[in-house]
């Protein structure tokens, strides 16, 4: 839908607020993000117009009458509008006190069991009573089938909530095909990884002569689940269809009973996570006291720099807020010590603003998770498309008959890690529902495994081909492998004055030297306990201080070395990532071997 515009108030307006030519270019580049600079004069963009106070919900009525126009979609809890504009345009409305910043309206995209919630606990918190019950979690994804017996029907409880699509109405529609109903896969096989029941891999399938012996089933099995659907049946959406989303999250979040938001998507990003409009979203949320979990992305085996994989987390897990997630390749094993961070899971620190990150990882190689089905029951795009990462029964029950392929799906990558932690996040709650989200990510990185690693490994993902050596170092593992059950017997409660952002990171080139840099009121800096110098070493934001690489923690000295990362300006200097709506992340279908 285009936006509105009046053409005769607008040139008035224009003409009695001109500026010196010379203020007007000043204003003009700061709020501009520099790929709309690029544009044609007669070429109309979709945009994302970011407003300076998040507090105050009509700045964009201010905005529209000043300017004279009419945007596509005001958002009431995420300070920003979606519109679709001119360059003039943008170059006029730029001028507005009030905007904070004019960005692309960007492409995300799908982040695409090997025994991996149960190996970090997720089955034992199950057995002793941990479910989630009641627990609203939000995955704004592809959507969520109908069709499954996961999440209701069958012999289950119906555990939907909300089932909405933000990608054609951004206010939110429930009709078909433009609802919640999942039209690609990636979203269903997500939400199941986080709370499925695993209906099929029980004795419901007797029917069939299928008798089980592995239950395959998410962390937190009493979750309601609610579907905002914001990617299409290729699997992509846009910035402004997620940030519809999470702005209903924020108005229905007592409704919903929602506590956490699972977004197992991304994209790149050429800005600076305080303008970029998906990590401005992302903190209202979390501000509004939702704990928002995020996958990390899947460029760890990008070396187009030299940088080895490092500075390719993805947004919005770029922002220091949100809980971003790594993905873990458990090799099959219940034992933590055989688990490795994936080749292709994006390592830190943050380009542009270089953040910490990930925060933690999570299982997320080769897992298994329910299977789309559309209506009529045939199989969503991205099982029928890669047959042969469908599950047999036979790799979780005694067949006594005929072998299907129809339930279960195996997919890899950080999007499958995202919702072991979105489902621990859950269990947490349900057991202590004053949790705040600095608390939930706090109690996470606290109790997290990561002594378990060795020092790095060499993987070739396929046979005669390119082989990638992971070094397990804080920019890879973060603060270790979640520990479930560690996790919920944790009893460290930050003062709610304190929060849980991820900390930023510097490096004196001359003198070689990491210095972590928590921000201000930062749990990691408490006196109450260890804080971060659990996690990270020494950490104070006044003193220098050197991370090197004798622990097992922190890898190889390959980390340090001029000829990795530090030496250059991939990381320091300007960000050689690509425009936030030229490209996406794909979905890891085979991920390591």
């Amino acid at each position: 839908m285009s936006m509105k515009r009046n053409r005769g108030l607008m040139f008035w307006l224009g003409a009695i607020c001109a500026l010196p030519a010379f203020a007007q270019q000043a204003g003009q580049s700061a709020r501009i993000h520099p790929a709309l600079l690029q544009m044609n004069a007669t070429e109309t963009r979709s945009v994302i117009v970011m407003y300076a106070e998040e507090s105050d919900t009509h700045a964009s009525d201010r905005v529209e009458q000043r300017q004279g126009m009419r945007f596509r979609h005001n958002f009431s809890h995420v300070p920003s509008s979606a519109a679709e504009l001119t360059l003039q345009e943008i170059e006029q409305v730029a001028q507005d006190p009030e905007v904070k910043m004019i960005a692309p309206d960007g492409q995300v995209k799908a982040l695409g069991l090997d025994y991996g919630n149960q190996s970090v606990g997720a089955y034992q918190a199950n057995s002793d009573g941990y479910a989630g019950a009641g627990i609203g979690v939000a995955f704004i994804d592809s959507g969520i089938s109908y069709e499954d017996c996961d999440f209701k029907g069958c012999n289950v409880a119906t555990r939907y909530g909300r089932e909405l699509s933000f990608i054609k109405n951004l206010n939110g529609s429930t009709t078909a095909p433009d609802d919640g109903q999942d039209y690609y896969g990636h979203g269903t096989h997500v939400a199941s990884i986080a709370g499925g029941s695993g209906t099929f891999s029980t004795s419901y399938v007797d029917q069939w002569n299928i008798y089980p012996w592995y239950w395959i089933h998410g962390v937190a099995t009493g979750i309601t689940v609610h579907s905002l659907r914001v990617l299409n049946s290729n699997g992509t959406g846009t910035d402004s269809s997620t940030i519809a989303a999470i702005d209903y999250a924020i108005e229905n979040k007592a409704a919903m009973n929602l506590r956490v938001i699972n977004m197992s998507i991304g994209r790149s990003f050429t800005t600076s996570y305080k303008v970029d409009p998906l990590c401005q979203a992302v903190e209202q949320a979390w501000k509004a006291g939702i704990v928002v979990v995020v996958a990390a992305g899947n460029e760890g085996r990008t070396n187009t720099d030299g940088n080895y994989g490092y500075g390719t987390i993805t947004a919005p897990g770029n922002d220091p807020y949100v809980i971003t997630v790594g993905a873990v390749n458990t090799f099959g094993s219940l034992d933590v010590s055989v688990h490795k961070v994936t080749s292709y899971s994006s390592k830190g620190p943050t380009a542009i603003d270089h953040i910490m990150k990930p925060d933690l990882v999570a299982p997320g190689d080769n897992i298994y998770g329910t299977q789309c089905l559309v209506y009529s029951n045939q199989a969503c795009p991205i099982a029928a498309d890669n047959r042969g990462n469908m599950v047999l029964d036979t790799d979780y029950a005694n067949v006594g008959g005929p072998v299907g392929d129809n339930w279960y799906l195996r997919l890899s990558g950080t999007s499958m890690a995202t919702p072991v932690i979105s489902g621990t996040a859950a269990l947490m709650i349900g057991k202590q529902p004053s949790l705040t989200p600095d608390q939930v990510k706090t109690r996470l990185m606290e109790t997290a495994w990561r002594t378990n690693f060795v020092p790095s490994y060499v993987v070739t993902p396929v046979a005669s081909g390119p082989s990638y050596t992971v070094y397990h170092d804080l920019f890879t593992i973060g603060a270790g492998e979640v520990n479930v059950m560690a996790a919920l017997n944790s009893t460290i409660t930050p003062a709610t004055n304190l929060n849980a952002q991820s900390p930023g990171v510097t490096y004196n080139a001359s003198l070689k030297i990491l210095t972590i840099v928590p921000a201000a009121n930062s749990v990691w800096t408490s006196s109450d306990w260890t804080g971060g110098s659990s996690i990270w070493g020494q950490v104070n934001s006044s003193t220098v201080n050197p991370v090197t690489g004798t622990n097992v923690m922190w890898g190889s000295n390959v980390m340090w070395g001029t000829n990795v990362m530090w030496g250059s300006n991939v990381m320091w200097g300007s960000t050689t990532e690509t425009s936030p709506d030229a490209t996406a992340l794909t979905v890891m279908i085979n991920g390591d071997k």
